[in-house]
């Protein structure tokens, strides 16, 4: 129903930044908030930061808050995740989310999401 695909991931340097990119296909004239999850390696999958429909409301883990912009321009389609001040433990595959459930405000947890896309490497080294 919906297709999200990932893009903008590599490899950086500690301090370096990223944006990531989250094209949306298929049922996109729905209103639907969007998640940002990551993965590292041998953890559990864990709520980056997540953006309502309009854009006004934005939510961040603590980890990432102040470092990751999480934004949306729904005229293209694609949400973005800027991260600034990368360090290595950002390191992780990332994946986006769609929740269509969504009219108003934005979820912190996996099970709330409809539809997810494959995934981009993002890699900082020290």
């Amino acid at each position: 129903q919906v297709q999200l695909v990932e893009s903008g991931g590599g490899l950086v340097q500690a301090g370096a930044s990223l944006r990531l990119s989250c094209a949306a296909s298929g049922s996109t004239s729905s209103r639907y908030a969007v998640g940002w999850f990551r993965r590292a390696p041998g953890k559990e999958r864990e709520f980056v930061a997540a953006i309502s429909w309009a854009g006004g409301i934005t939510d961040y883990a603590d980890s990432v808050k102040g470092r990751f912009t999480i934004s949306r321009d729904n005229a293209k389609n694609t949400v973005y995740l800027l991260m600034n001040s990368l360090k290595p433990e950002d390191t992780a595959v990332y994946n986006c989310a769609a929740d269509v459930s969504r009219y108003y405000g934005a979820g912190r947890t996996t099970g709330e999401y409809d539809y997810w896309g494959q995934g981009t490497q993002v890699t900082v080294s020290s």
